[in-house]
Formats: structure tokens, C-alpha cells, sequence
């Protein structure tokens, strides 16, 4: 995983653990977290991998209360307004930036800082990995927001549309 960073100056809120997350939704009970918990301080493996193991948690369950852990650790920034390096924009072409719905901001240091809205982290975080391994940290944002930033900086017919679509299809599903 590659580790939030908060782009807020006051210090944010702790954010809830996954475990509780995946207890609060019904996707595992209590005894189930504790039960984790036992393994994970057993193994020192990761609570999704062993909640999928031991559970068979559904890693669609999983990866949605990560995001939202990540959420409540980075907050929200509105990327129409960030400062953005041409350089850094260069690094993928727009066909990548619309399919994995990633917005490459600038470099933070060393670091190459990204933006995506938190229904596409998961997948967007794979990619940016086997793009730009760990020298990579992500920033969230609003969809629309991203979507209006991705169509500024990576132009392309219809794309706003489709992005448009996809997350009205999804919020009518309730996911």
C-alpha cells in the first residue's frame, strides 16, 4: 500500500481502523475482527489479507472500506485548483489518466504526488504502483472535481461524459 499523506496543516481526525469499518457494514462481526486481530498480531500479516482468508471477505467489501479508511486519513483537496507540473503530467498519456482516472499533480520531494476520487483508488493505486512504484503518494478528491481537472489537463471527447456516467450508474446501485 502506498502510505496517505494529509495535505491539511491541522493535525486530522485518527481514522477508524478497517476492522472497525468492516464491522460497522455487516461485511464481518466482531468475533470475526477479533479474530483477525489474534492472527494479525500473530503473523504481523495485513488485516485485509488475513479477513480474506480466514472469511472469505469479498475484496470488493475490503477495498471500498479502505478507501474510505484512506479518505478519512488524506481528506479532499479540489484539483482544479492544485499547482500542476507539465513534466509530471507528461509522465502518462491522457488514455491512462481517463481509464484509471489519475491526475499526476507534481513531485512532492522525490515523490510524484496523485489525485484520483476514492471509488477509483484501488485500481488506480495498482497502476500508479506498476508505473511509478513506490515513488508515488495519492490525494483525493470529489469525482466531478477530478473529472473537470482531467478534462483540462488531458483533453478527450466524451470522457467526462462516460466518467459522468459511471458514477451516476453507481450512486443509483448504492455502492
Amino acid at each position: 500500500m502506498i502510505p496517505a499523506r494529509s495535505n491539511h496543516p491541522a493535525a486530522p481526525q485518527p481514522a477508524p481502523k478497517l476492522g472497525e469499518l468492516l464491522v460497522r457494514r455487516g461485511c464481518i462481526s466482531q468475533d470475526q475482527c477479533d479474530q483477525v486481530l489474534d492472527e494479525q498480531r500473530r503473523t504481523g500479516r495485513p488485516f485485509g489479507e488475513i479477513a480474506e482468508a480466514m472469511f472469505n471477505l469479498d475484496p470488493a467489501a475490503l477495498e471500498s472500506a479502505w478507501a474510505d479508511q484512506y479518505q478519512a486519513i488524506t481528506g479532499l483537496i479540489d484539483p482544479r485548483r492544485e499547482s500542476t507540473d507539465v513534466r509530471v503530467l507528461s509522465m502518462i498519456s491522457r488514455r491512462q489518466a481517463w481509464q484509471f482516472r489519475i491526475l499526476p499533480l507534481r513531485m512532492d520531494g522525490a515523490e510524484v504526488m496523485i489525485c484520483t476520487a476514492k471509488e477509483h483508488l484501488p485500481r488506480a493505486l495498482r497502476f500508479a504502483y506498476s508505473r511509478f512504484g513506490p515513488g508515488c503518494y495519492f490525494v483525493l478528491a470529489e469525482p466531478d472535481h477530478l473529472g473537470q481537472a482531467l478534462e483540462r489537463h488531458y483533453p478527450m471527447p466524451g470522457a467526462r461524459d462516460e466518467l459522468a456516467a459511471w458514477h451516476a450508474g453507481r450512486h443509483a446501485a448504492g455502492a
